[in-house]
């Protein structure tokens, strides 16, 4: 296919995507009360006395499925015939349809095959509408059961529950974003409430909250198998009297796994002081357990304290508060070396909103792991939500800022820069300049000359660096009227000495005429030096005794120019040289020499050989 051709994946439009919202929150809603149908199909097939039949079966099943979203059924059979109120959810219970919804929007923001999907209110609504049209359903097919639902639990708790987690689910979508908060949230929280959340180090509060709560309910969890396993002998009791069939035991055995999240719970409530109530006449505290203790048999209730005061083994139970504000407020303070200058203000408000947002979490765990189991005596059980969000509150108020600012001093403590270390008497400074000289001096020794010399006050240009070896001071290039000197000695023309003590001025087994000649460097270059008879020799083309001696380029033999009839030696005595004296320092001031004249070229005598001319040159 080209750009221009017709594209084969049909376009979809805004009422075909909000539709497939609402086709996969049916779904969800179908997936999940399949689950919990074949569930109690399975128990209801395997039980020895099946007191009712299919219908009756089908009926629990879409009972116990509203329970799992929070609302509250109505118990029919009793033996006084007065209906009783069953509210007590199994948490554990909970997780499947809130998992199947959140996964619902999320799928439903994804674009298949490139079709652009619905916006994020769109499908909100849509997911939420089409699992609701399947509860409501439910909810009248519950009616005509023996546990039907009571309208006005059903008619909030299900849309809070699945509105929750449908929202979840189209965060997760969007990548999780901290932007605004949502129009209706922002209408149902107060102005105080707004700007906490919408604080940059809000995820960090959110994150110390929920290791309080999970520090809370862990403890919690502790303390009950500790507790069954202390009274293992009376929870087996139980756990036989109960049934005698394995059906029968596997679902006792599966009600006890499902409300296993609401006992942490109330081991939670526990530890925090409160406690919980079993009943209207009986509350079990860490300090003493009042009313009448007789419970139905549950392996659960058997780990209930008994009667009377509470012991120092019991006391110890107030470890578990202490840790989550221990953590909560360990969580508050980010000590990395990353971390940047924490504000005191910013520290406490921190502290103080995790707290809260771990109390409210605790609120609401309460509450939902408590509820009637019937009338009379068993019309309230488990924790009193507000006195276990009010005790948690406290506790992590009081332990997790202590905290926080204790770790907030010991992190700018530790991130304090370091105060500098006195110097010795004497001893230079790293950045003292003398000191520095002396280092790169030193650098310069030992890489023979290559590096530069630092620059000092009072320098002036051409100086000879006062620090370089003595064995490259013939190398360095002097301005000096002594190195002129040098250099342009051995240009004399009578100065014979100087013209043979030069490197490289005479080729190797190269003849001259009676005076001795100096050979140029280069191709195809002649000098001339004037011999014992005087610039007019009657050989050479200048004179007797002027001999033209050619370089190596010509011929290494260096013979004689035509016409001269003279006889030259076979070899020239070798001359010693010696190397030049290294220049002395350099004067400042008035002791000073005279300078070099303009353009003369540095360092003549060392680089390049004399020159000798004859006076016809």
């Amino acid at each position: 296919m080209t750009d221009r051709s017709l594209s084969l994946v049909p376009v979809r439009t805004r009422t075909a995507a909000l539709s497939d919202c609402v086709l996969r929150g049916a779904v969800a809603a179908g997936f999940g009360l399949s689950v919990l149908t074949v569930l109690v199909m399975l128990l209801w097939i395997s039980s020895p006395y099946p007191d009712s039949g299919l219908g009756g079966a089908l009926h629990v099943a879409a009972a116990l499925w509203l329970l799992a979203h929070g609302t509250e059924l109505t118990r029919q059979d009793t033996l006084s015939g007065v209906p009783a109120p069953l509210g007590v959810v199994p948490i554990l219970l909970v997780v499947l349809p809130v998992w199947l919804v959140q996964r619902a929007a999320h799928d439903a923001l994804d674009p298949a095959n490139g079709r652009p999907g619905p916006s994020s209110r769109g499908a909100l609504c849509a997911v939420t509408g089409g699992y609701l049209l399947v509860a409501v359903a439910v909810a009248l097919y519950a009616a005509g059961g023996t546990l039907p639902a009571e309208p006005l639990s059903a008619l909030w708790h299900l849309p809070l529950a699945v509105g929750a987690a449908a929202a979840a689910g189209v965060w997760r979508a969007r990548g999780c974003p901290g932007g605004p908060l949502p129009r209706p949230v922002r209408w149902i929280l107060p102005k105080g409430a707004r700007a906490a959340l919408a604080r940059p180090g809000m995820p960090d509060t959110l994150r110390a909250a929920a290791a309080g709560v999970m520090v809370l309910t862990g403890g919690g969890a502790l303390l009950v198998g500790g507790a069954l396993v202390w009274h293992a002998g009376a929870a087996q009791q139980s756990f036989l009297q109960l049934t005698g069939a394995w059906s029968g035991r596997f679902t006792v055995l599966l009600l006890a796994v499902s409300l296993v999240p609401n006992a942490a719970v109330w081991g939670a409530s526990y530890a925090l002081g409160p406690g919980f109530v079993l009943g209207t006449g009986t509350t079990v505290t860490p300090l003493a357990v009042t009313g009448n203790t007789v419970l139905p048999h549950f392996p659960l209730l058997t780990a209930v304290p008994g009667e009377g005061r509470g012991s120092p083994l019991g006391w110890a139970v107030a470890a578990v508060p202490l840790a989550a504000g221990v953590v909560l407020g360990w969580f508050v303070v980010r000590g990395g070396e990353e971390a940047g200058p924490i504000p005191l203000g910013g520290t406490v408000l921190s502290a103080v909103s995790a707290a809260v947002g771990c109390a409210a979490a605790m609120t609401g765990l309460a509450a939902l792991a408590g509820g009637p189991l019937g009338t009379g005596s068993l019309a309230s059980f488990g924790p009193v939500w507000w006195r276990t969000g009010a005790a948690a509150l406290v506790w992590t108020v009081g332990t997790g800022l202590l905290v926080a600012l204790v770790r907030r001093w010991r992190v700018l403590r530790r991130n304090r820069p370091a105060a500098p270390v006195p110097q010795a008497a004497g001893e230079p400074e790293w950045h003292d300049s003398g000191a520095r000289v002396a280092r790169w001096a030193a650098l310069r020794a030992a890489s023979a000359g290559l590096k530069a010399r630092i620059p000092q006050p009072g320098d002036q240009p051409g100086d000879q660096p006062a620090d370089q070896p003595a064995d490259q001071a013939g190398d360095q290039p002097s301005d000096q009227s002594g190195d002129q000197a040098d250099g342009c000695a051995a240009a004399d023309p009578g100065d014979a000495d100087a013209a043979a003590n030069n490197d490289g001025a005479r080729g190797e087994d190269g003849e001259d005429g009676d005076g001795p000649a100096v050979v140029q460097p280069g191709p195809d270059r002649t000098d001339r030096a004037d011999g014992p008879d005087g610039p007019d020799g009657p050989d050479g083309p200048d004179g007797p005794g002027s001999t033209e001696v050619q370089d190596g380029t010509d011929g290494t033999d260096g013979t004689s120019s035509p016409g001269s009839d003279n006889d030259v030696p076979a070899a020239v005595p070798a001359v010693p040289v010696t190397a030049p004296a290294p220049p002395a320092p350099p004067e400042t001031g008035a002791e000073a020499g005279p300078r070099a004249e303009p353009g003369a070229g540095p360092g003549i005598g060392s680089a390049w050989p004399p020159m000798s001319y004859t006076d016809g040159d």
